[in-house]
């Protein structure tokens, strides 16, 4: 019976070779289906980062314009013979899918959001948030939340997320900052590290009492509402607009002088042959232009009154552009706008003013106080001209107004009053905090002999008070140092001062000091500071204004916003491969064996 088995393959071994050789087989499709995959990823981080169109108009196989994402695939394949082979032969997993890409774009955003989270824990220091209310191409309110901190001594802001508002009140909008604040600074003991918070627009409609800042430092004592130098100071206009009926009207009325212009070279040359000067264009998602736009309208009532006339009557095209015509003059004929049109042409320059002063390299609080009282001043000039601010009623412009209910000139003298109250306590609360400002003082290197001769004690106490986590003591001891050493008043502003400490190797000896340079650095500047002052918030919403994808925006945004940091994060590819693999219902292979 034995002799019988002689020279047979054992069975056991047999199957043991015909499973290693399955293994093999298997994790060769694996690694195959990874390249892939990877191919891929890399074709959707390059549309992200130049914002280009993930979906073409017609992706068929014959197509011969199925769109850049497609076209980059198949441009790849040119050059990667596995991907090509792929793409022939896959029955399962091709790749391209729109269901592939969401699941890939959801993958990237998580991973991109996991790791701000791990770098702000590894930095274990202090955090800023930004936030704006801003409307995208398709016309919906989008909250933006931007994160300020320090990376190896070096300021970043961090993009977080988009969400869509259906309503823009101060609780709402705190809920959703909140939700993000609990994710990156998840223990009780984090919460100490916000020290700054910056809104815009109707962020801080509800003033001190009730706004967002107020909402979010019950959870964040430490937070302290500053103004930041990407928020321009037209906001103030753009809060009076948000909170009265009649002049948020004005407003819009405003904008439709310079959307009707855009939109035709044709309508531009009746502008020109009459005013001889273009309308600065209107920029949907922000009012930065609106002073200009005011002041244009302004000095030339009289010819943009002849510009429409002339089209009314002499236009050869479309009757849409004789009926804007029509309504826009209208507006040059009525009481109502020509007024408020005065009002803020009397405001506007005194806040491009104020703007402009705020935009000094070193902005002290004496300095500031000054502004305030001569803006405040400046308004309540203007405010004591607002009996005299109506036009008189005269036949033509009775007859010129549009059939509506009347507002009496007192109703519309109230209006005023109120527009003025709202600017004045907007600007106000936006500058109540200015400890910061004269804490950076502390490190004006033109200062330091004058502070060795005579140490601002007041500065020192205003700065304990406003950051309790600094020892008063020890941080006088390390300042005194500071200003008695003539090789530290050589640097120049904060970020060089903090560098110069971090290459001395003098972290330990210079604690405090350190720790309010971060502080200092991390809080967004109301000045334009070079090291200090790159906006991500204007990035976000020039990406915006680009994109109208709705149901991928936050993942876009963060590929485009945020490629330089994506590009740099380790094996950003095999991680987004590897969570990809574990998705459930995964038909094709991913996992090794």
């Amino acid at each position: 019976m034995k002799l019988a088995f002689f020279g047979k393959t054992n069975i056991a071994e047999q199957l043991s070779a015909a499973y290693r050789t399955s293994i093999q087989r298997h994790n060769l499709e694996v690694e195959k289906n990874r390249h892939v995959l990877s191919k891929i990823i890399d074709c959707i981080k390059f549309c992200a980062a130049f914002e280009l169109a993930l979906r073409g108009h017609d992706e068929t196989d014959d197509s011969e314009n199925p769109g850049v994402f497609l076209g980059l695939v198949n441009f790849t394949r040119s050059l990667d013979s596995v991907l090509s082979k792929h793409l022939e032969t896959a029955t399962v997993f091709k790749g391209t899918s729109k269901t592939i890409q969401n699941e890939v774009l959801d993958i990237m955003f998580k991973i991109a959001q996991s790791d701000i989270q791990q770098e702000i824990k590894d930095t274990n220091k202090f955090l800023a948030v930004i936030s704006d209310d801003t409307t995208d191409v398709s016309n919906h309110l989008q909250n933006v939340v931007i994160l300020r901190y320090l990376v190896s001594g070096q300021v970043v802001e961090r993009f977080w997320s988009f969400c869509s508002m259906k309503q823009g009140d101060a609780v709402s909008i705190a809920n959703v900052i909140d939700a993000c604040l609990s994710r990156v600074l998840p223990n009780a003991e984090d919460k100490s590290k916000l020290i700054a918070q910056c809104y815009d627009g109707a962020s801080v409609m509800s003033g001190l009492e009730g706004g967002v800042q107020s909402i979010v430092k019950q959870s964040y004592p430490h937070a302290h509402y500053v103004h930041c130098y990407a928020h321009q100071l037209n906001l103030v206009l753009q809060q009076a607009v948000s909170q009265v009926s009649q002049i948020r009207l004005f407003f819009a009325n405003l904008s439709g002088f310079s959307v009707f212009f855009t939109r035709s070279p044709k309508r531009v040359a009746f502008l020109d042959k009459s005013v001889g000067r273009r309308l600065p264009r209107s920029v949907k998602t922000r009012w930065n232009f609106q002073s200009r736009l005011v002041l244009t309208v302004y000095e030339h009532q009289d010819d943009l009154i002849e510009c429409f006339q002339d089209i009314i009557v002499n236009w050869n095209g479309d009757q849409t552009t004789v009926r804007e015509a029509s309504g826009l003059l209208k507006c040059l004929q009525d009481r109502d706008f020509l007024g408020y049109l005065d009002f803020f042409h009397k405001i506007m320059p005194h806040v491009e003013i104020l703007y402009a002063q705020l935009q000094r390299r070193q902005l002290d609080p004496v300095f500031l106080q000054n502004c305030k009282s001569n803006f405040i001043q400046a308004v309540n000039n203007v405010r004591s001209t607002i009996p005299h601010i109506f036009p008189p009623i005269t036949p033509a412009s009775t007859s010129a107004k549009r059939p509506r209910v009347d507002t009496s000139d007192e109703e519309k003298s109230r209006i005023l009053h109120e527009v003025s109250d709202i600017i004045i306590s907007h600007f106000c609360s936006r500058f109540e905090f200015s400890n910061h400002l004269a804490s950076a003082t502390l490190f004006n290197s033109e200062s330091f002999e004058k502070y060795n001769q005579a140490f601002p004690s007041q500065i020192l106490k205003s700065t304990a008070e406003s950051y309790p986590m600094l020892d008063e003591s020890k941080l006088r001891s390390e300042l005194s140092v500071i200003y008695s050493r003539c090789e530290f008043r050589q640097c120049c502003g904060a970020v060089a001062l903090l560098h110069l400490l971090q290459e001395s190797n003098l972290t330990e000896t210079f604690s405090q000091v350190i720790k309010l340079l971060m502080i200092l650095i991390t809080t967004p500047m109301s000045s334009s500071e070079a090291e200090r002052c790159f906006s991500t918030l204007k990035r976000v919403k020039t990406f915006l204004r680009n994109t109208m994808s709705d149901d991928r925006l936050n993942a876009l945004a963060m590929l485009s916003i945020e490629k330089k940091f994506i590009r740099e994060s380790s094996n950003f590819n095999q991680r987004v491969i590897e969570m990809f693999a574990h998705l459930k219902e995964r038909r094709a292979t991913f996992l090794y064996k």
